[in-house]
């Protein structure tokens, strides 16, 4: 394990259906903002909105890139995001597989 990843960073969006989501990766890992994504299934969110709770069947995505490519992955995920206000999260990671945090760096182009 690596013992500090700092360049890394995952990014998690909830989609409305997984179709969204492999839309939503492929684009993003074509024009090279992250190196890779998984679309999970499955998932129920329950949040506020305009004043009463709600609760929505989403897909997950988690997508893996760097820190000097989240900024720009965040603003075009949002363009992209069917979602008036789109859930994406970019968490830092505390360790790692070498060889795959290396492939991770190599695969995305900032700017």
């Amino acid at each position: 394990m690596e013992a500090a990843p700092a360049q890394i960073r995952l990014v998690l969006l909830s989609v409305p259906d997984r179709e969204t989501g492999l839309r939503l990766v492929e684009t993003l890992v074509a024009e090279r903002h992250a190196a890779c994504g998984s679309v999970g299934a499955g998932t129920t969110s329950i949040y506020w909105w305009n004043g009463q709770v709600e609760r929505a069947d989403e897909a997950l995505v988690i997508l893996k890139t760097t820190d000097a490519c989240a900024a720009n992955l965040l603003s075009r995920a949002a363009e992209l995001h069917p979602y008036e206000v789109p859930e994406i999260l970019v968490l830092p990671l505390v360790g790692g597989h070498s060889p795959y945090l290396d492939w991770v760096r190599a695969e995305v182009r900032p700017g």
